[in-house]
């Protein structure tokens, strides 16, 4: 899952994204209206994590607006240090779905994040299941055939994108837009690298490959 953050004080943004980060998500961050906008045109979010008050041309709900008023449907966290009533629904009567004051626990931060990412119309199971293959997103868990596997966060992060879209050829380029961020500094080695690694322990225990190369093209979950 790819999120945006905006938020324009620095240590908030990071600490978000860091913790984010262990969570298996892919964060970019911005710190600005302006920047947040040029962040969406160019990329696919399932989820943006906006502060209320922001720097530049657009406050946080005025950026909620624009969004809207651009058909941009990406469920929206709003994050603010006002907790009246009132700021609440100025907040969710803005466009945005989910409202949180500072400070926040982050466990209901993930939390919120995921439930908002399930209601988007394009939201895909919590459970996903290929073949013998079983990988539940919450608990960040996989089985294959019963035995469990141990990924780290970024193989389970690719492994979710493969299981989400079984037998579609996927290029390298739209892996590294859809699991590293948006800064990263990434070159088609560092994509083999983890696609080996998550094969070393999908597929080699057991009598056949699920992840198969495609010459020129890119990859593919599939059984043989």
């Amino acid at each position: 899952m790819r999120v945006l953050v905006v938020e324009d004080e620095q240590k908030i943004a990071h600490l978000i994204k860091r913790g984010l980060t262990l969570e298996a998500f892919a964060v970019d961050i911005c710190n600005t209206g302006d920047e947040a906008l040029r962040l969406v045109e160019k990329n696919s979010y399932q989820v943006i994590i906006l502060d209320r008050r922001l720097p530049g041309s657009f406050e946080g709900t005025e950026l909620c607006r624009e969004l809207r008023n651009r058909n941009n449907s990406t469920p929206i966290l709003l994050l603010t240090a006002r907790s009246k009533t009132k700021d609440t629904i100025d907040g969710l009567n803005s466009g945005a779905d989910d409202y949180m004051t500072k400070p926040f626990d982050f466990d209901e931060l993930v939390a919120r994040v995921r439930a908002l990412s399930r209601r988007a119309a394009d939201a895909y199971p919590v459970i996903l299941t290929y073949d013998e293959l079983i990988l539940d997103i919450t608990r960040k868990t996989v089985t294959r055939g019963g035995k469990p596997i141990s990924l780290t966060a970024k193989e389970l992060s690719l492994l979710e994108y493969f299981m989400q879209h079984p037998g579609q050829i996927l290029s390298k380029e739209a892996i590294i837009a859809r699991i590293w961020d948006y800064d990263a500094v990434v070159i088609a080695n560092n994509v083999e690298v983890h696609i080996r690694a998550l094969r070393h322990k999908i597929d080699r225990p057991f009598p056949y490959p699920l992840i198969h190369t495609i010459k020129g093209l890119g990859y593919k979950l599939e059984r043989p």
